[in-house]
């Protein structure tokens, strides 16, 4: 594409809609992106380490990754370049987990019984979205097919602990604006980090603490840097919403019913640790399935005399699904589009998550509410839900349909009853690529949750699944849909990072420096997972499928 085709014209002749006009139109006139950010993909360059193969590892640019072409679903066929126009194009971020790291329902004592329960780098994930968006906005085209950003969808765990007040800070990144991640004592931070427990970096003390004693540095004024007011320019684009189990159950994974979380979550007793044969106990509880928290309140009330004493806060209060309709509903939080970001004034009455929504001519998508309000981490649909989707579909057999969700398919096994619909069935993942490969309307399901990243070829569709923003490699991925008028479509995937600097500067604790900051940590967070970079083929590639 050469620099004498103006964007309008390029626009009419690759077929995009004239709803993809008028919203390229509006980002001609939308305010200048700061100049500072350099457009960067991880095609050209990655966040690796700079040398060594123990111990904390300093970041820096490293080589890119290349883009696969995979044809299980069709034969890549020549001249596909030259024929192809675009039909869509759009972001994913997802799992942001923006964190408020002093909420006294969170369960960092955990680590004593699985290091990677808790991470030194949460309290800059609200600092380290931001930075995504800076670079989404800079990005503003796609890498592939040069077809401008159209929207971006978030797939779930926007927020970290269902808390009204990490939807407000999630609400204003995305939006644009300033907000404060801090809350109980307004003049300073009260949480596991300025504890005094060596079970937690503590980066503003001497203190040998488990992470120093692997080379995490002391970093005086981290506590007070990472309170501070954040300032977000908010998304150029429209964006729209997608839940998941951290945004509406109690540590992703615990019922909302009851009142035993929702008061610990506003009180002003905090347990900060526990005997690592407890903390085990728990761990093993919850990761097995333990949907009402039976086994975290045993150990909380058999060590309620050891909690301290923290600032209450009503804003950690919890969002049931009517607020959390409610608060992207927000006139405030409007930006750029579109009222309600997916979600109407029927899903605010009906209190359903689920909904579809026009991405241009010939292209529809879904957005599925995958999440068990019965609790557990795990994911499902209900009877109800199964029967929308397939009548959905059906109103749009001659559209191509792209599905998102926050649980991927092998995610999804959790069948635990609805409170309030105990006698509904639910459904896991494999029920619901059956009904998905039905439709051969179905072009792509693109979901998270997993952390991880991870393309699977279904009978008809791809699954794409992405890594989460808050652990390492820390990425959104552009997603790029093209007709090549041969009986294929090419579904694009190509991951970005944050605009934050690959390389971290100790004595820069500025909102940019604090972002790279924020990767670097991940990259070297004890206890996390390895290779959720995924392989090759499952990062940059060309995705082949038939036209149906």
């Amino acid at each position: 594409m050469g620099p004498a085709l103006g964007r309008r014209a390029f626009l009419l002749a690759s077929g995009m809609t004239a709803s993809g006009v008028a919203l390229e139109m509006a980002l001609s006139s939308a305010p200048a992106i700061s100049s500072t950010v350099t457009p960067s993909t991880t095609v050209h360059t990655v966040a690796g380490p700079r040398h060594g193969t123990g111990g904390y590892r300093r970041l820096s640019d490293g080589p890119g990754w290349r883009r696969v072409t995979r044809t299980e679903l069709a034969e890549a066929k020549k001249g596909r370049a030259d024929r192809r126009t675009a039909l869509a194009c759009f972001v994913q971020f997802t799992d942001l987990h923006i964190t408020d790291v002093q909420n006294p329902q969170r369960y960092e004592f955990l680590r004593a019984g699985d290091t990677g329960s808790w991470r030194p780098q949460e309290a800059l994930t609200a600092v380290g979205a931001v930075s995504l968006i800076e670079q989404v906005n800079a990005l503003r085209y796609g890498p592939a097919t040069r077809a401008p950003i159209g929207f971006v969808m978030t797939t779930g765990d926007n927020t970290d602990n269902n808390s009204r007040i990490e939807m407000e800070w999630f609400l204003t990144a995305m939006t644009g604006g300033r907000f404060t991640p801090n809350t109980g004592d307004p003049g300073g931070y009260e949480g596991v980090q300025n504890s005094g427990l060596g079970l937690y970096w503590q980066p503003d003390s001497g203190k040998r603490d488990v992470d120093k004693r692997v080379g995490f540095p002391r970093l005086d004024g981290f506590l007070e840097a990472v309170i501070r007011e954040v300032s977000s320019p908010g998304l150029a684009v429209p964006w729209y919403s997608t839940v998941g189990n951290h945004d509406q159950l109690f540590g992703g994974a615990y019922s909302t019913a009851g009142g035993f979380f929702a008061d610990l979550a506003t009180g002003s007793r905090k347990l900060f640790a526990l005997p690592a044969s407890e903390a085990g106990a728990v761990y093993q509880a919850l990761r097995r399935g333990d949907p009402t928290g039976a086994r975290f309140r045993t150990a909380w009330k058999r060590y309620k005399g050891k909690a301290r004493t923290v600032t209450a806060d009503e804003r950690r209060a919890p969002l049931s699904p009517h607020a959390y309709i409610a608060a992207h509903l927000d006139p405030a939080y409007t930006g750029s589009g579109p009222v309600g970001h997916g979600y109407t004034r029927d899903n605010l009455d009906s209190g359903r998550l689920d909904y579809s929504f026009r991405i241009a001519d010939g292209v529809v998508g879904i957005s599925l509410d995958t999440t068990d309000r019965g609790g557990d981490y795990r994911g499902s649909v209900g009877t109800r839900q199964l029967a929308w989707l397939e009548r959905t579909l059906k109103t749009h057999a001659d559209d191509t349909a792209l599905i998102f969700s926050h649980h991927p398919s092998w995610a999804m096994t959790n069948l635990a009853p609805h409170p309030a619909r105990p006698h509904e069935k639910r459904h896991g993942g494999q029920e619901l690529l059956a009904v998905l490969s039905k439709h051969g309307n179905v072009a792509a399901w693109v979901n998270g949750h997993s952390h991880l990243n991870k393309i699977v070829a279904h009978h008809g569709f791809w699954e794409v699944s992405t890594a989460s923003h808050v652990d390492y490699p820390q990425l959104a991925r552009v997603v790029e849909l093209a007709d090549n008028h041969d009986g294929t479509l090419s579904l694009f995937t190509t991951l970005v990072e944050s605009a934050a600097p690959h390389r971290t500067d100790f004595t820069d604790l500025s909102q940019s420096g604090l972002a790279a900051l924020y990767r670097e940590l991940s990259f070297n967070s004890p206890g996390m997972r390895s290779g959720l970079a995924g392989l090759p083929g499952d990062r940059n590639t060309e995705l082949l499928l038939k036209r149906r």
